[in-house]
Parts: C-alpha cells; sequence; structure tokens
C-alpha cells in the first residue's frame, strides 16, 4: 500500500468536507451569527462531539484497532470476526446507555458544561433542548467510528472519509430547507445532526458487508480479547482527548466570558480543523494500522522510519498552515464569515482566537504522527500520563492568560495551543529515550530548507494582504478573489522555494504494511 496515495485520497475527501462545512458555517454565521442561539447550539453540539471523540475515535480507536489488527494478522478471519461480534456487541450497549443518560442528565450536563449560562434563562433552556435532541448523535456516529477502525485495518481509507461530508450535507439541508419550517430555527440544526449520524452509518453497512465483519448481535463477556479492548478504553479515552477535555474546559470558562466568546471560539477552531482534518486525522488514520502490522511482525527499524516519515510531512505542512492562519486570520475569517449576523467586531474577536490557536498547530497535528507510536504497542500508561500533566499545564495557562493577562477568549485559544505543544514534545522525548524512534539522517538541513521557504512565504503574505480595515470594508467577490490569489499565491511561492532547494515529492514515497 502505497501511504502517500492512501494519505493524498484521504486529505482529497476531507478537504470536500471541510469545504463542505464551511459552506454550512457560513450559513449558520449569516442566519445566526455569534450570538445567543449560536453560543446554545454550539455547547449543544459540543457534549456529543467530545463523547463520541472518547468513545469511539479516542478510546474505541486507539484501543480497538491494534488488537484487531493483531487478531487479522495472526489469527482466523473467523476469530476475528467474532471479537467484532463481541466487541461492537458490548459497545452498543454502553452507548444506549450514554445516550438515555446525555438525555435524562441534559440540565446537568449544560450547568456543569456551561455554568454562565444559567443566568439567562431562555438560553439556559434551548440549550437542554438541543442537547436533548443531539444526544443519539453519540450512538450512531460512535458505530460509525467503529466501522471506520474495521475499515481502515484493511485499507478502504476512503469510505470512512466520506463519512464526514454526509454530515456537511445533512447540516447544509437542514439550515437552507428544515430551519424555516420551525418556529426556533436553529433547533433543525440539532436535528440534522441525528439525521446525519443514521446516514452515515447507513453508508458504510455494505462496505463492512464486503469484506465480511459487518457485526453481529453477540453478547460475550467471556471472550478474552474484548477484556483486553476494555482494559485500554478507559485510558486511551483519556490519553487521546485531553485537547477534548480541554475544550470543554474552555467552555465552562467561555460561558463566563462576553456574550459571543463561545461561538468565536467555536468559529476560529473551524478554521483550524482545515489542517488538522487534511493532515492530522488523515496521518493517524493511516499510520496506526501500519505501526500495528510493523510492531506484531517485530519490524523496529520500519517502526522508526515510518514515525520519521509522518514527522517530515507534518513540519513540512504543518508550518506554513500555522504561519498562513496567524498571518492572514482577518482575510480567512472576514471572507468566510463576516455576512449577515456575523459582523466586523465579531471577525476581530475571532481572530484573536485564531491566532492563538495557530500558535500551537504544529503540537495538535504532531500528536496524531507522536501518540500512535505508543497505541501500535498497546501502551495505553504513557500518554496518559502525559495526557494528565498536559491538562494541569493548560488548566494553569488559563488561570494565566484569562484572568492574570486578561486576554480573555484569546487567552483559552492560546493555552490549548501551547498545551498540545507540551504533550507533543514529551510525546517525542519518550518515544527517543525508550529507543522507539530513531530519526533518520539529514533532519537539520531538512529543517533549514523549511525555514527559508516559510520566509519566502511569510513576505508574500505581508506584502500580499494589505490591510485589514480593508478586508473589513470589502464584500463579494473583491474578497473571494483577493483572498484566492494570496492562497494560491502563499501557496506557489512556499513549494518552488522548496522545490529550489532539492524537495521532491518522490522523496516522500513510502510504503505501507
Amino acid at each position: 500500500m502505497n501511504l502517500l496515495k492512501a494519505l493524498a485520497t484521504i486529505s482529497s475527501l476531507t478537504l470536500v468536507s471541510r469545504i463542505l462545512g464551511f459552506v454550512r458555517d457560513m450559513l449558520i454565521a449569516r442566519i445566526f451569527g455569534a450570538g445567543m442561539v449560536a453560543d446554545a447550539y454550539f455547547v449543544a453540539i459540543r457534549i456529543p462531539n467530545l463523547l463520541r471523540r472518547l468513545f469511539a475515535e479516542g478510546a474505541f480507536s486507539q484501543a480497538f484497532v491494534p488488537i484487531f489488527g493483531e487478531y487479522k494478522n495472526r489469527k482466523s478471519h473467523d476469530e476475528t470476526k467474532l471479537l467484532v461480534d463481541h466487541v461492537v456487541t458490548l459497545l452498543a450497549v454502553i452507548l444506549f446507555i450514554v445516550t438515555l443518560i446525555g438525555i435524562i442528565a441534559a440540565p446537568i450536563l449544560v450547568y456543569v458544561t456551561a455554568p454562565g449560562f444559567v443566568k439567562d434563562a431562555d438560553k439556559f433552556n434551548v440549550t437542554i433542548q438541543m442537547l436533548r435532541i443531539t444526544s443519539p448523535y453519540i450512538f450512531f456516529i460512535s458505530l460509525v467510528a467503529v466501522a471506520a477502525g474495521i475499515l481502515n485495518t484493511y485499507n478502504k481509507f476512503w469510505v470512512p472519509a466520506v463519512a464526514p461530508i454526509l454530515l456537511n450535507v445533512c447540516n447544509i439541508g437542514a439550515a437552507l430547507w428544515l430551519a424555516p419550517l420551525f418556529d426556533q430555527p436553529i433547533i433543525a440544526m440539532a436535528w440534522s445532526w441525528v439525521i446525519a449520524g443514521i446516514v452515515q452509518l447507513a453508508f458504510q453497512i455494505p462496505f463492512l458487508k464486503k469484506i465480511g465483519m459487518l457485526p453481529k448481535w453477540r453478547f460475550s463477556l467471556k471472550d478474552a480479547g474484548v477484556w483486553r479492548v476494555i482494559k485500554q478504553m478507559g485510558p486511551a479515552a483519556f490519553g487521546v482527548s485531553i485537547s477534548q477535555i480541554s475544550l470543554i474546559i474552555n467552555t465552562i470558562f467561555a460561558s463566563l466570558l462576553a456574550a459571543g466568546s463561545v461561538s468565536w471560539l467555536y468559529f476560529a477552531d473551524r478554521l483550524m480543523e482545515l489542517p488538522a482534518g487534511l493532515l492530522g486525522a488523515a496521518l493517524g488514520t493511516i499510520l496506526l494500522p501500519s505501526l500495528s502490522k510493523h510492531y506484531a511482525d517485530e519490524s523496529h527499524e520500519e517502526y522508526s522510519k515510518l514515525l520519521d516519515w509522518g514527522l517530515r510531512l507534518t513540519f513540512m505542512l504543518t508550518l506554513p498552515a500555522a504561519l498562513a492562519l496567524g498571518m492572514i486570520a482577518v482575510p480567512l475569517l472576514a471572507t468566510f464569515f463576516q455576512h449577515g449576523a456575523f459582523v466586523a467586531n465579531d471577525v476581530l474577536m475571532t481572530r484573536n482566537a485564531l491566532v492563538g490557536y495557530s500558535v500551537g498547530l504544529i503540537g495538535m497535528l504532531a500528536v496524531k504522527v507522536l501518540a500512535p507510536g505508543f497505541y501500535a504497542q498497546q501502551d495505553i500508561r504513557t500518554p496518559v500520563k502525559i495526557g494528565i500533566g498536559t491538562l494541569l499545564v493548560t488548566q494553569a495557562m488559563n488561570l494565566l492568560f484569562v484572568f492574570g493577562m486578561e486576554l480573555h477568549h484569546a487567552g483559552l485559544a492560546l493555552s490549548i495551543g501551547l498545551g498540545s505543544c507540551f504533550n507533543s514534545a514529551i510525546l517525542f522525548y519518550l518515544l527517543r529515550k525508550r529507543g522507539i524512534y530513531r530519526p533518520e539522517p539529514g533532519w537539520g538541513p531538512y529543517f533549514s530548507r523549511l525555514c527559508i521557504a516559510l520566509l519566502a512565504l511569510g513576505a508574500t503574505l505581508w506584502f500580499g494582504m494589505g490591510s485589514e480595515q480593508h478586508w473589513l470594508t470589502t464584500h463579494g467577490w473583491v474578497r473571494i478573489l483577493h483572498l484566492s490569489a494570496l492562497v494560491v499565491g502563499g501557496g506557489a511561492v512556499y513549494f518552488a522555494v522548496l522545490w529550489l532547494l532539492g524537495f521532491r515529492l518522490r522523496d516522500f514515497a513510502k510504503r505501507g504494511a
């Protein structure tokens, strides 16, 4: 399997998803702005998304995929299928209970995660209503993530990559056609998440059936493999989802700040999700199965080389993205979101958060490469210990930046970014110390050439963007064409300089397990 080709496939589909996501967010910004109902909506969908990442993308994927890969490589098809049946059945039961708790305990969850909403009864009540509607999304999307883990292990990467596209299509459809049918239009957006979960799961079922891995209802607690997964899931949920837990804590802080703070953080996070999804999530998706295979085969040298390949790609593609997000935050936000109820002040407030996030983008994406280096070896304890330290450091920075330095919501974003850098630095240090990762020769010259290309990119963006006031006062196609020229021109300059310095696409070709 050509990993670079697989990465390109996933990234291309993710790009389509992100574009549709921006269309959705532009509609939300235009219709609802960054006020009371928007804040309520973002809290209502953030809680199910956190639980999804804890139960499925975090805990399940990191705990199940290495063990599932081991079964696939060392045991018979029937034994592997039995593991899938037992694990998925148990997970479905747990998810059903969690969903019921989400519906019943919605007032408590909103009170805990957004205590600042209590002083506004309307805001508090509409958040509870939407959380009850979105809670079933936890069940469906977690099963979607289970299916994705199975399909990725069989190198069917493109199928799970299509699922987020379906989510955005459902959200856009609700904003355009379903919202006008409701007395409170924002309620339609909450229903669209449940509809999307069902659609995404239904889409993956035929592909699971084709590879003979469509789960059947088989409840058993006697399967040794099930208990191995269970033992890994708890710590993995915390270890992988530290940034998500920090986001929830940030929501608590943001709910206590000026109205709109939750929304400003959300829209900044949406722009951060573009490079995070295009590279970080895609790299994590393709690395874990291959690393698990190398570990099962005791191919330690290939294991280390694969981590090195992932890190080089991360630095080459993430550093220019971080620089661009920080420098042209206002052009990006004004072009995408300054419409209707989303005004110039919202752009500037969101810009502050985006700059804070961009500082830690390299750390956020490096974690996607480094954490699988432990999880593929079924080592959960190490990332958990690092995660606990990261959480404490992040909250200490929250107190310093928000209340000590009065950076308000921008301080919350900055603490998340710097916390991710701390997380990735400790992961890197321990991988090196334990001999799991040994950097390949040439990192010094490699990084020096990246710095030259980054200087060229920065100069291009600086001279090309003009004043921020220009972006806040122009409209329509003037913004779109200017931003397009800025992004295309900056990207062309960056990669042209890399090419002149000797970078070639074939140098990054990599075969997976």
